[in-house]
């Protein structure tokens, strides 16, 4: 719903601002890591994920679109709510989560105050696969600007392809054709491949 809140902090601690946008004041809960990335900031961007409850409807902000796309995965875990989700990325950054998840490293997430053996072998279990399909850089903000080829990857890995597989098609398309191919003929093409 939606995308982020652009203005100026009203009010910040270590778990939620105030942000007032356009004279409007946001309450929005916030990790350690956003935390940490904004505490010297008087203006700011925090991407958003809007929680509804039967009796609340919450705003998680976060200072990096990776962060909040992490968030959404651990939100798709049985058993993990948003607490639990903004418990996990205040206790270490999601690149360090992203890492445990991928290397199966049940004792570093274990360690999050919350989380037993039995919920860190379902978080593993569930989004290991998503996380390697996905790719390292998963947690890098998409540039603005991509070219030709990079959008229509980023597309391909948004529909469920393999990076890595996407991304050798998607070389040879281009390599083969050296005239321009817009981004939908590129994925038309890539799709009839894979």
């Amino acid at each position: 719903m939606y995308e982020y809140f652009n203005g100026k902090l009203a009010y910040k601690c270590p778990t939620y601002v105030v942000l007032d946008v356009n004279g409007v004041g946001y309450h929005i809960h916030i990790s350690l890591h956003t935390f940490s990335q904004i505490k010297d900031k008087e203006q700011c961007k925090l991407f958003i994920s809007f929680q509804v409850k039967e009796d609340a409807h919450t705003l998680y902000g976060f200072a990096e679109e990776g962060e909040r796309r992490l968030f959404h995965h651990l939100l798709s875990v049985s058993g993990i709510g948003a607490t639990t989700g903004r418990m996990i990325l205040s206790s270490i950054t999601p690149a360090e989560i992203q890492a445990a998840i991928i290397q199966g490293d049940v004792k570093q997430i274990q360690r999050i105050k919350g989380i037993g053996p039995k919920s860190a072998q379902r978080i593993i279990l569930e989004l290991q696969d998503k996380l390697k399909k996905e790719g390292p850089d998963t947690l890098i903000t998409v540039p603005h600007h991509q070219s030709t080829s990079e959008e229509a990857l980023t597309a391909l890995v948004m529909l469920g392809f393999n990076k890595v597989q996407a991304e050798k098609v998607v070389q040879e398309i281009s390599k083969a054709n050296a005239s321009q191919l817009t981004v939908e003929e590129l994925i038309k093409v890539a799709l009839r491949r894979l």
